[in-house]
């Protein structure tokens, strides 16, 4: 049994499958008895705390209603039963902590290692509960709402101090839970000290007084206060052996910079996101000037070849070189809405390049990474760590933009918007999410028929609506695909993005030279277009290329290793070594797919016929039985039939698994 209240409220049984109770109430009931722990808790307590205004007798029956519903999930001599103890009175969940997710943090954060204290900030996805809709009964967790939260806020400060010591998973799930807790309480000074010491370690010292000035702003916006004392200590102290002095005049105040009107800044399409890369911090000495700048300049140019991208020039950045000033004024000053940050450092014959993106109006870090390398590969190097910045920058803004839209008022939206939108549907891999994701799309396409972007992505949700057997018109859906192609044809020229969303459902529909010719046409364009490089590995499948298809793979997932499809591209490499005869190993890739995305139809039914060749009949039917329950009109005929399955190298050696592990034929 897997039990998580952080954030919400979430219950997976011992089979793995997701549980909801009857009625809220037997919801709450149970998220009591997990928060009593091991002391449980009366029936009388019980009935007084969800039932308050109802008698006594009928408030008694019905938390006995609320426990038949909780004991029909979880049977008497299950080991995550409900249990009465001999008075009959007293009620206790008995479960591993492994397993509850508020159990494992007490247990962690009681802990003093490091790495113990990251695994429960980790854990702390959001308050007790997450949003809860006021209801009777909610009220009765405040309490435990504000000491988890305030034990979080204890845990960010005990962390962010002992994360130097620690290493750099340490420091990251710090920054994450600060990031978490300003999203709920912007005004946490906590989370905002456990950040400024982050940038401190890592040697930004602008990135540093700026979280200082974001919660100088908060706390004096909110509640009228200053800063602490233990916040507005930190920046006295020195970084790297820069004495205070120096430390403060790196502080000073930034001198005139050219304005708006006086820098040239080009026209962009409305489509497309504005990124400034700004010079780099060099944290080394002098002689590495060159280099830094380099960096900035092969990390500009590589942006600069992604078309969903509208890059300022180097010349209008380098404006800013040995000064600080907001992001929020670079934005406002070059008219961008996204900018990249970074410094360098060497030790020794080693380089480390840090990297992040900040969203220029919130000031929020959106996206941050390191880099390390040798000098006796500077250029390589260089080269490197401009076509990864490059690759994973593209989902964060597209992530970014997304949420945007989603904050759009529905009367404010335009095409571009509403293509956003329908970027995370797309990325679901299921029934429900590709129906919503069509309709988004022609809805675009309504109010803009030119939007090649638009067409070219419908063309793709229909195709993949016809290769998972989505629709009852599988020829007729794929017909309206290759429509969409057309249609985009001509219009996307220079979009990546469109052009490999034309291959994918021109492939999807039989015709893979077709999308082979759009695909590279996209990387011809982008080299490090991340789903490009994913699509040119599915071609190879299709062609019974598997080495050549998992370096394409590979290739997707170094240059973005957080894109919201890397699941697809894990899927990619599980389908090479099947080609391959190494079920074993695929079924590995699919199985901790399905656990990380289970809502991804496609894959039970992958896993199910790798684990069957594998001769692991339990996991093949397992898989199975999920994959029926998710689509259950599914048949080996139907799905044989389709143009892209015929095409498939090892097709028999799929049917041959799908029919081991139990799927129906016909």
């Amino acid at each position: 049994m897997r039990v998580r209240l952080f954030g919400g409220f979430d219950l997976v049984s011992p089979q793995g499958q997701a549980v909801r109770f009857s009625t809220r109430k037997a919801t709450l009931v149970f998220a009591a008895l997990v928060l009593a722990g091991k002391k449980g808790r009366t029936r009388e307590a019980l009935a007084e705390a969800f039932w308050p205004d109802r008698g006594g007798t009928q408030a008694r029956n019905s938390l006995r209603q609320a426990l038949v519903d909780i004991r029909r999930v979880f049977p008497s001599g299950n080991r995550s039963a409900i249990l009465i103890t001999s008075d009959n009175d007293n009620l206790v969940l008995t479960a591993s902590n492994d397993d509850v997710d508020v159990w494992l943090f007490d247990q962690k954060t009681s802990a003093n290692d490091t790495a113990a204290l990251a695994f429960a900030a980790d854990l702390y996805v959001g308050d007790l509960l997450g949003a809860e809709p006021a209801s009777d009964g909610v009220e009765w967790f405040a309490p435990y709402r504000m000491g988890y939260r305030r034990a979080a806020l204890e845990l960010v400060e005990r962390l962010s101090l002992a994360a130097p010591r620690g290493g750099l998973l340490e420091e990251l799930a710090c920054e994450r839970l600060a990031e978490r807790l300003l999203k709920t309480d912007p005004s946490a000074e906590e989370a905002h000290r456990a950040l400024i010491r982050i940038y401190l370690n890592r040697g930004k010292a602008n990135a540093a007084l700026r979280q200082y000035l974001l919660c100088q702003e908060v706390l004096r916006r909110d509640l009228g206060v200053e800063p602490e004392q233990a916040t507005r200590a930190l920046l006295s102290r020195q970084i790297d052996g820069t004495p205070d002095q120096n430390l403060a005049a790196a502080y000073s105040p930034a001198p005139a910079v050219p304005t708006q009107a006086s820098i040239s800044v080009p026209r962009r399409r409305r489509d497309q996101p504005s990124i400034v890369v700004m010079p780099f911090d060099n944290l080394s000495g002098e002689d590495d000037g060159y280099f830094v700048d380099g960096v900035v300049e092969e990390i500009t140019a590589a942006l600069s070849r992604v078309r969903d991208f509208f890059v300022i020039a180097r010349q209008s950045a380098f404006v800013y070189k040995g000064r600080f000033i907001d992001v929020r004024e670079v934005g406002e000053e070059l008219g961008v809405a996204y900018v990249v940050e970074g410094t360098v450092r060497r030790g020794g014959s080693r380089l480390r390049i840090s990297v992040q993106l900040v969203d220029a109006r919130s000031r929020n870090q959106l996206w941050s990474d390191r880099y390390e390398g040798d000098t006796s590969e500077l250029f390589a190097f260089q080269d490197r760590i401009a076509a990864q910045v490059a690759g994973a920058l593209h989902p964060a803004v597209r992530l970014a933009e997304i949420e945007a839209a989603r904050s759009t008022l529905p009367a404010d939206l335009d095409a571009y918007d509403l293509v956003m939108r329908a970027f995370p549907k797309l990325w679901g891999q299921n029934s429900e999410s590709m129906k919503e994701a069509v309709a988004i799309l022609r809805q675009a396409i309504v109010l803009d028929p030119n939007y090649g972007r638009a067409h070219a992505l419908l063309a793709w949700c229909l195709a993949l609506s016809a290769q998972y057997l989505w629709t009852d018109d599988i020829a007729g859906t794929i017909a309206a695909a290759l429509d969409e192609v057309e249609k985009a044809t001509g219009l996307i020229d220079n979009d990546p993005t469109a052009l490999t969303a034309c291959g994918s459902a021109a492939s999807l529909a039989g015709d893979t030279e077709k999308g082979l010719t759009f695909i590279k046409a996209a990387l011809s364009l982008d080299p490090n277009n991340a789903w490009a490089w994913n699509r040119f590995g599915w071609a190879g499948i299709y062609q019974n290329e598997p080495e050549d298809a998992r370096a394409r793979f590979e290739r997707a997932m170094a240059l973005s290793p957080l894109d919201p499809f890397a699941f697809n591209m894990s899927m990619g490499v599980g389908a090479t070594l099947s080609l391959e005869g190494r079920w074993k190993e695929a079924a590995e890739i699919a199985k901790d797919v399905v656990t990380r995305h289970p809502n991804v139809t496609w894959a039970y039914r992958m896993l199910a016929s790798w684990s069957a060749l594998a001769d692991d009949l339990a996991t093949a039917r397992w898989a199975a039985r999920r994959f029926l329950e998710l689509q259950p009109d599914f048949t080996i005929a139907r799905h044989a039939a389709l143009p892209v399955s015929r095409r498939l190298p090892h097709l028999q050696d799929v049917i041959a698994g799908l029919i081991r592990a139990g799927v129906p034929e016909k």
